[in-house]
């Protein structure tokens, strides 16, 4: 099976697409100056808009991992946002979390996984 890359640069793509699987790299927010509430909603934007770029959408994620810069006072704000984007029955696989972000200010990162749904 062929290997399809999107928005590949020297260091990553955005999107890898084998076997009926897309692998989308860490998605963050656009203001990492917002609270993380605010970060989390503009992160699943992004993870949302990549994913209908694979082809697919939310309710086929596979796997997800959520990375926090503070899972002791972040853990349980993060998950209310996340707990209304995933759609009922269509929870993924999932790890969360603590690490060093990056760039300053960024208080979440999400990866994840999906079945390929579109041709």
């Amino acid at each position: 099976m062929p290997i399809s890359r999107i928005q590949t640069t020297e260091r990553a793509s955005k999107i890898v697409i084998h076997n009926g699987v897309a692998y989308l790299s860490g998605q963050v927010a656009e203001d990492p100056a917002a609270g993380i509430q605010e970060q989390t909603r503009s992160t699943l934007a992004r993870v949302d808009a990549a994913l209908e770029e694979a082809g697919t959408n939310r309710e086929n994620l596979l796997s997800a991992t959520i990375f926090l810069r503070d899972i002791d006072n972040h853990f349980a704000l993060m998950n209310e946002v996340w707990n209304a984007w995933v759609p009922d029955g269509h929870a993924p696989a999932r790890a969360c979390v603590e690490a060093h972000m990056a760039r300053s200010g960024l208080l979440v990162e999400i990866c994840v996984t999906a079945a390929v749904t579109k041709p």
